[in-house]
């Protein structure tokens, strides 16, 4: 079987495991999220590679007028059923390439993408689409994976791509920053948060191959100090278990 390489193909069998992660349906960046957001009722919001439909539904709750997008379809309809089972179905979802939005220009009062952008092949693609779609004075909430500078954040990268040949590139919280900034939004406000990642969760979730697990475990038992303690890393004996990494949330408003 040729591995799943293109995020439709790899995110199709794994739906409804976003649904249920712990790590996407909760946790203070997700809440930290939904109060910046902070729309005003009737709002229009657009929520980009909307995953598991958690914020869509945090922003809905709200009382914004939300519309869900998503490149695989399956992603999509399990984040449909999994609103419309909390009673939300005004909701509306479309299938979307974040990199070219189906939208007028100017027709969001907010866009929201959390921990997502770490697959777009064209991250300023996706940042001009954001600032094109969003009004003047509105306002985008950009949440990702970030790693180290330098070599830390290559291994890690690496990890990432061997447990998930989706994953193009996480930047680093400065190469985020730079990018907001050049694409032609503000940023008023950033936070970042420490998740833990169980190892056999991690990789189950993305149902990774065995050849693929095997070269993971290799590398963080050889992973030296520096990188232990960057991570976190979590062993029992030389047996990894568990790993830390960061994801930043920004708050990048658009300027009248």
């Amino acid at each position: 079987m040729e591995p799943r390489t293109h995020p439709q193909d790899q995110f199709a069998a794994s739906a409804g495991d976003y649904v249920a992660s712990p790590l996407h349906a909760e946790g203070p960046d997700l809440a930290a999220l939904a109060e910046w957001a902070a729309p005003v009722r009737g709002e229009r919001a657009l929520d980009v590679a909307t995953g598991g439909g958690h914020v869509a539904l945090a922003l809905a709750a709200l009382g914004a007028d939300v519309v869900a997008t998503d490149l695989t379809p399956e992603m999509l309809a399990a984040a449909e059923r999994h609103l419309r089972g909390k009673g939300f179905t005004d909701v509306r979802f479309q299938l979307a390439d974040a990199q070219a939005l189906p939208f007028p220009a100017a027709s969001f009062d907010l866009v929201t993408c959390r921990i997502a952008a770490h697959h777009f092949p064209a991250l300023a693609a996706f940042v001009a689409e954001a600032r094109r779609v969003i009004r003047p004075g509105g306002r985008l909430l950009l949440e990702d994976s970030i790693v180290p500078p330098g070599p830390a954040g290559d291994f890690l990268n690496a990890l990432e791509a061997l447990r998930d040949p989706s994953h193009v590139r996480s930047l680093t919280l400065d190469g985020w920053w730079s990018l907001l900034l050049e694409g032609g939004f503000d940023v008023s406000r950033v936070a970042t948060f420490d998740k833990r990642h169980d190892l056999d969760e991690w990789m189950n979730r993305m149902r990774t191959p065995e050849p693929a697990r095997a070269e993971i475990r290799q590398r963080l038992r050889a992973a030296g100090p520096s990188l232990r303690r960057a991570f976190a890393l979590e062993y029992d004996g030389e047996n990894p278990l568990a790993y830390r990494d960061l994801k930043a949330l920004f708050l990048a408003p658009a300027p009248q």
